[in-house]
């Protein structure tokens, strides 16, 4: 009989009200304390009855409370210690007592896990230098849909309140729901008849203040945080009622610089014999499309909701049904101007060249050119709905068998809504018929990580109401919805044998349902002023004069539009509202007044269908090889994927290919495209190996094996194709998504070493993906677009001159999974250290920290910064380091935390679909907590402490990207437990 000396970490948890549960394949039998020997666990080696929770006698030894933060990194060590799988777990110690924002913020945390932030919260998390697509995320061991429109759930909507405990799975197991190449992350709600006490109420209220609120006009420096969750056993413990509510009132404020993609080319530099630049014009440079500057400002609202009931009404089986509910509403607006240099036909003075990219000049509007300077006042709104519903029994139908079934609907609803108020400046806005000016010059020199030198010949301009005219407006919503029913059913037979403790089967089967909706509205010209719909005059009552203040304050002032105002004088019939319409598109019966081609928010509206049926078998380990414990499990599932999506397939009109009158919203007809539905079906064999080496009482060795997928973002396989003209007469299209896309598959290997001791653990480990395709857009230069079917004209008209342009052929994208995979492979390295034998007064202090080094051959082309150049995997940071030194003494705790991660690939800041590079990033917190008597605490907290950025760039540095300001969170408030 093996004998487990417990280390000080074990014995603090039981201490402290807790209990280690130990997992059926790691041990398999009731762990009895030896009551002549307390020092020691007898741990049987094999299974022969169900597993209880370990009871520690410490009548012998000194007792050692351990509570707060120190407590959950002990239930956190021990839930990792004790898994069948490699994994990182994180635990709080009451429900509610997680401190984060969202668990986005807390999954940090772990090693080998980054963040990227968006508007200065962590949303998507990467895993071992893999972005969030690759991420696969459940709610109570269900599958969760997202409001992103991919496969990749938004943390920031889960309430680090409402979640008791997280794990995320670095290696799967058979029985895990397949999905997660980086990994799995699956969040658990509260299991009310687990709870330590009988009735468990907890309050939870802070208020918020941001530090660059007041650098911007119209935001709130103020919000708050508040939470309520209440667990209750009743009659006799057999029936347990969980419930939560979180509500997040947070001002969203940033201050920014966008650096736009290089995606025009010139010969500015006039060098004999250049053959640098692009193919087609090699004598070329390549000139930005321009720059961005503004003030974000608005509120973002988060409610959350939880509640779960747990019934045992006999010992043998459970009944629990549970809840989750998230609302997050966002409102906000982006004010400040927006810079267009111009393309080829600008006339460049003194260019500043990075290689063969412009970086700074003169750049002068012409009679051929779109130089200009925008005044920007967006209103942007997003409301976005999730919903998690699930009932699952559970029946121990004899001491061997168990039988788990489990019915599960996920919900997730986002209604984006783009909303635009673009201004140009008039050479006298007072007369009868403005005229738009055009005496336009921009000088900037771009700074790399550091703002820009910029000058305009308008900038008195930009804040005198006399001479600023409202040129365009409009709107452009994004509504998606996506939905999965799920089914599953799972037996566990435990065996009587020297090598298999027990074998698991099961089969679950999904439907999941998406769709994409867009519309638009659209009113005005913002390239010029439009006879048709001609500018609408500003009065002072609409307006307001903004100064740009702290590193930004250099830059010229504009003027702020009050939107209601303006547009209930520009609309006093009501405003309109925007509609999923043809417009004046080829094909098209009678365009009913529209002058634009608004086909493309019907052809990338449409449905997503996907039906997976999977089975698995897994055999869980419970053995010895020589004297060395062995526990582990090995296994394989089966996985069918039916999926499909609707399109329109563009036939000219021809009635024998399935050409139809399709109306849109506003009875517009089109009779050149066919409805269909195409897709595909496939099968996928995932075999897993999770081994796990005791080669001493406080060590163990793990290797783990296995076959994984992560299917395609769900927004990628929806059938859209499209072409526009822009406006010097260039015809691009996209066909970006792809119903025929298959999954990403790889190979991975995991080793990894743990070492327990008295007061810490150490762990090391070493892990090796190799996957086999990825997912490109591939741009196909000179399209033949009618050659392909195309509807596009031959010509267009210029909105400043008249004239007729001819079109050209341009570029054409679409999604692939290529031939080229590649490897992923790394080192992760963790220690943490709790100094419970210290003297007292030192006894609280502790720290945790994690580094990770990832690298990958894997890299994909981008010439968003003019030249093609080669581009690391996105999410992949080739060091990673997180370290939280904390204390505690007598009631007050406190502690800091830093997270650092190197050079990234991400989607840019502030602009979709724009994959980057982003600097360097190091995000300091501050917490610290007073506990006045043991229901009543205090709270004083400070998220991003330093007021760290974030910054982005164009394949170097000297081409800026995104330069992102957020400013400090503070929070000050208290807990009430009882």
């Amino acid at each position: 009989m093996l004998k487990c000396k417990p280390s000080i970490l074990s014995l603090a948890l039981a201490a402290a009200g807790g209990s280690v549960m130990f997992a059926p394949v790691a041990v398999s039998a009731a762990q009895k304390v030896d009551e002549k020997t307390p020092a020691e666990v007898q741990v049987p080696a094999k299974a022969q009855e169900p597993v209880e929770e370990t009871a520690l006698d410490l009548s012998n030894i000194e007792r050692i409370e351990v509570t707060g933060y120190s407590r959950s990194l002990i239930d956190s060590l021990n839930a990792k210690r004790f898994s069948d799988t490699v994994s990182e777990q994180l635990s709080a110690d009451d429900l509610g007592a997680l401190p984060d924002v969202s668990m986005a913020d807390a999954l940090t945390r772990l090693p080998g896990i980054s963040a990227v932030r968006t508007g200065g919260q962590a949303a998507e998390i990467n895993i071992r230098g893999m972005s969030g697509g690759f991420v696969f995320s459940t709610l109570n061991g269900r599958e969760q849909v997202s409001t992103s429109g991919t496969r990749s759930i938004e943390f920031d909507q889960y309430p680090s309140e409402l979640i008791s405990s997280a794990a995320v799975y670095k290696s799967p197991k058979a029985s895990l729901i397949e999905g997660g190449v980086a990994g799995t992350v699956e969040l658990e709600t509260a299991s009310p008849l687990s709870a330590s006490n009988t009735h468990n109420f907890m309050v939870n209220a802070r208020g918020m203040y941001n530090d660059r609120a007041s650098e911007v006009y119209g935001a709130k420096e103020y919000g708050h945080r508040l939470s309520f969750s209440y667990q209750g056993k009743f009659l006799d413990e057999t029936l347990g009622v969980a419930l939560g509510f979180a509500r997040l009132e947070q001002p969203s404020v940033a201050t920014q610089f966008i650096g736009l993609a290089y995606n025009d080319n010139k010969d500015v530099d006039g060098v004999a014999g250049d053959t640098n630049g692009p193919i087609d014009n090699p004598a070329n440079e390549y000139i930005s499309e321009g720059f961005e500057v503004q003030h974000l400002g608005g509120v973002e609202t988060r409610n959350g909701y939880m509640g779960a009931i747990e019934w045992t009404p006999i010992d043998n089986f459970t009944l629990k049904a549970d809840a989750f509910v998230s609302r997050f509403d966002s409102e906000a607006f982006a004010r400040g101007y927006r810079v267009k240099l111009g393309g080829p036909s600008a006339s460049v003075a003194n260019p500043v060249l990075e290689g063969n990219a412009v970086i700074g000049g003169t750049f002068n509007r012409n009679s051929k050119s779109y130089t200009r300077v925008e005044i920007v006042n967006d209103d942007n709104q997003d409301f976005d709905q999730v919903n998690s519903f699930g009932v699952n029994a559970d029946w121990q139908l004899s001491d061997n068998l168990n039988v788990s079934a489990d019915i599960s609907y996920s919900s997730a609803k986002s209604d984006f809504r783009n909303g635009l108020l673009w201004s140009n400046v008039a050479v006298d806005a007072n007369a009868d018929s403005p005229v738009f000016d055009e005496n336009v010059s921009i000088s900037y020199q771009l700074n790399g990580l550091s703002l820009p030198d910029v000058g305009f010949n308008q900038a008195e301009a930009f804040s005198d109401v006399n001479r600023v005219m409202v040129s365009k407006y409009g709107i452009y919503p994004f509504e998606n919805e996506d939905e999965v029913k799920a089914y599953r059913l799972d037996f566990t037979y435990l065996l009587d044998n020297d090598y298999i403790a027990s074998v698991e089967v099961g089969a679950r089967y999904s439907d999941r349902n998406y769709s994409n909706n867009r519309s638009v509205f659209e009113y005005g010209n913002d390239g010029a002023f439009s006879k048709s719909e001609p500018p609408l005059k500003l009065t002072n009552d609409m307006v307001n004069v903004v100064d740009w203040e702290g590193d930004f304050s250099y830059f010229p002032s504009y003027l702020a539009i009050d939107l209601d105002a303006a547009l209930n004088a520009w609309f006093p019939d009501g405003v309109p509202q925007p509609v999923q319409t043809w417009g004046n598109a080829a094909g098209v019966l009678d365009p009913q007044g529209y002058t634009s081609n608004y086909s493309w928010s019907v052809l990338q509206s449409g449905e997503v269908f996907e039906k997976v049926l999977a089975g698995y078998v897994m055999l869980n380990i419970d053995t010895e090889i020589g004297d060395i414990p062995v526990t582990g499990n090995f296994g394989v599932r089966i996985v069918n994927t039916d999926q499909s999506a609707t399109l329109l397939e563009n036939v000219a009109g021809d009635p024998t290919l399935g050409a139809q009158n399709i109306t849109d919203e506003v009875g517009i007809i089109n009779n050149y495209y066919a409805p269909t539905i195409k897709g595909i079906t496939y099968t996928d064999y995932l075999p897993s190996l999770n081994l796990n080496f005791k080669i001493t009482d406080n060590s163990q060795i793990r290797f783990a094996a296995a076959k994984v997928m992560s299917r395609p973002p769900i927004n990628r396989l929806a059938g859209d194709a499209s072409a526009s003209v822009s406006d010097d007469g260039i015809i691009n299209g996209s066909s970006t998504n792809n119903p025929f896309l298959m999954p990403f598959y790889a190979d991975q290997f995991d080793l990894s070493y743990e070492r327990y001791f008295d007061e810490g653990a150490f762990v090391a480990a070493l892990f090796y993906k190799n996957i086999d395709s990825f997912i490109d857009t591939v741009a196909i230069d000179d399209f033949d677009f009618k050659g392909n079917g195309f509807n596009v004209p031959d010509y267009i008209v210029d909105p400043v001159s008249g004239e007729q342009i001819a079109t050209t052929n341009g570029t054409y994208t679409t999604a692939v999974n290529n031939a080229e995979g590649g490897y992923i492979r790394g080192l992760e390295l963790a220690y943490t250290q709790v100094f419970a034998s210290l003297p007292e007064a030192w006894s609280g202090l502790g720290f945790n920290a994690s580094y990770s080094y990832t690298e990958s051959e894997v890299q994909s082309i981008t010439s968003l910064g003019g030249d093609s150049v080669a581009q690391d995997l996105p999410g992949l940071s080739n060091n990673v380091l997180s370290a939280t030194l904390f204390y505690s003494y007598e009631g007050f705790e406190t502690r800091v935390s830093a997270r650092y991660r190197d050079e990234f690939v991400s989607e840019q800041v502030a602009i979709n679909e724009q994959v980057v590079n982003f600097a360097a990033e190091t995000v300091v917190d501050y917490q610290a907590s007073y506990q006045m008597t043991d229901s009543f605490g205090v709270l004083f907290q400070v998220n991003n402490l330093t007021d760290e950025p974030t910054k982005s760039y164009f394949g170097t540095e000297q081409k800026t990207g995104t330069l992102q300001y957020f400013g400090r969170e503070f929070y000050l408030g208290f807990t009430y437990v009882m």
